[in-house]
């Protein structure tokens, strides 16, 4: 097994596709493949399974994708070690988020600064999230939630206030604000499991006795969204991702100070990673 091989197998297995590894990795897709058949040739075995022309990872393709994940990220630290007495003129930065509201600023303030760094951003649930970051399918995220877990470094950078929201035309369209008593029973659009903004809105509410009737769950900010102004349900946001829409309007919850943290988080094996460190310094300025 050469380097190329393990490579070309390590960019198909992180992106899932041979056109987005080879874009990723800057190289030819034939090249991919050739190389990926060549390993797999070499030691007679099966590193992905190919059906109706998609890729998935073999048991044994896992196995070698976790071994290539430790491989990769030690070469990107010591590359970063020598470059250390340099500028950052060049490397490749995955981000993931919980939401793409409070990122966006400050991956453009990133981007105008180092604008030879070439950046991803992943968006999904804290869990989700979490998860990438433990398995270094991303070097840092912008997440609301925090864990107690010595493997990751957390940095808080902002607190914001949830709000309910509900369509103009609703019977609270016009209200300055809430008790969080009238929730109980009410019927109410949630994120999925696994979102931050709804277990900290959750936990508010069983901490005063207050059942919301939770009517649909949707696994995207957007989607819920439109299943309150549809007039489906009562939803509940981070004001400061509220943003501008003509239909729906934001009521605070003027006697329950419910709130969500944002934080910067990094594998603490990697947060002296000149690359991860810049994002983290640059996430501790107010945005733009």
């Amino acid at each position: 097994m050469n380097y190329a091989q393990l490579r070309a197998f390590h960019g198909v297995a992180e992106t899932g596709s041979v056109t987005r590894a080879a874009e990723r990795l800057g190289v030819s897709q034939p090249a991919i493949t050739v190389q990926i058949k060549a390993l797999e040739e070499a030691y007679g075995v099966e590193l992905f399974h190919r059906a109706n022309r998609r890729l998935s990872l073999t048991k044994l393709g896992e196995e070698l994708h976790a071994v290539s994940r430790r491989s990769f990220a030690a070469l990107d630290e010591a590359a970063t070690l020598l470059n250390e007495s340099g500028g950052l003129e060049h490397g490749y930065l995955t981000v993931g988020a919980d939401g793409p509201y409070h990122v966006m600023s400050h991956l453009a303030a990133f981007r105008e600064r180092y604008s030879q760094i070439k950046v991803s951003l992943a968006i999904g649930n804290s869990d989700d999230m979490l998860e990438d970051l433990l398995a270094y399918r991303t070097d840092v995220a912008v997440l609301a939630r925090l864990v107690e877990d010595e493997r990751l470094d957390f940095h808080h950078v902002a607190r914001h206030r949830l709000v309910v929201f509900v369509p103009r035309s609703h019977a609270w369209g016009r209200r300055r604000s809430i008790a969080v008593g009238q929730l109980e029973g009410v019927p109410m659009i949630l994120r999925e499991q696994g979102s931050n903004t709804r277990r900290v809105f959750e936990a508010a509410l069983a901490e005063r006795g207050i059942e919301p009737e939770v009517v649909m769950e949707i696994e995207s900010r957007e989607a819920v969204r439109e299943a309150v102004a549809a007039g489906l349900g009562v939803g509940v946001v981070n004001e400061a991702e509220f943003g501008e829409d003509e239909r729906l309007v934001a009521i605070p919850l003027r006697d329950a100070d419910i709130t969500t943290d944002e934080y910067v988080v990094c594998r603490a094996d990697r947060r002296s990673q000149r690359l991860v460190r810049a994002f983290v310094e640059l996430m501790d300025q107010p945005p733009a």
